[in-house]
């Protein structure tokens, strides 16, 4: 025996069932839209950013006090001054002379002006003295209107 099928409204609970159903379509369709969404890669290399490394004497007095005074411990220091960007970076106290810093990389990309430097030391065979250093690079290149992020 059939039986008899009802008219009007269905119940409740079929209601929710439609409407978690729906629910579920739409995060689903959600998630997957953004999946395949190509994301805004702001830390995209735009070029190497030309510099010099100038002579210290060459550097505003107000950036050489800076690095004199933080210069025993290491630092990361940019300065702006006459539409000239500098940026500084010091690896502290090293216990003999022969250390240097080289400049790895200076590059821009859209939001930000990135570096990495390289403490190198002493090389092999090189007359030390027993003095205490502290390497440090300044690098100067024209103003640009980004952060500095050290790498």
């Amino acid at each position: 025996m059939e039986r008899p099928r009802r008219r009007g409204k269905p119940c409740v609970s079929i209601r929710l069932a439609a409407a978690a159903v729906l629910c579920a379509a739409a995060v689903i369709l959600a998630l997957l839209s953004t999946g395949c969404a190509k994301k805004h890669d702001s830390s995209r290399r735009l070029g190497n950013l030309e510099f010099t490394v100038p002579d210290i004497r060459d550097v505003p007095q107000e950036m050489q006090d800076m690095i004199a005074e933080r210069e025993k411990e290491p630092f990361r220091i940019t300065y702006a001054d006459q539409g000239m960007l500098y940026i500084a970076e010091g690896y502290g106290e090293q216990p003999t002379t022969g250390y240097s810093v080289e400049v790895k990389e200076l590059y821009e990309t859209e939001d930000a002006v990135r570096i990495r430097t390289n403490l190198l030391g002493p090389k092999s065979g090189e007359e030390k003295l027993e003095i205490t250093t502290f390497p440090y690079v300044v690098v100067q290149l024209r103003y640009v209107e980004k952060d500095v992020l050290f790498e």
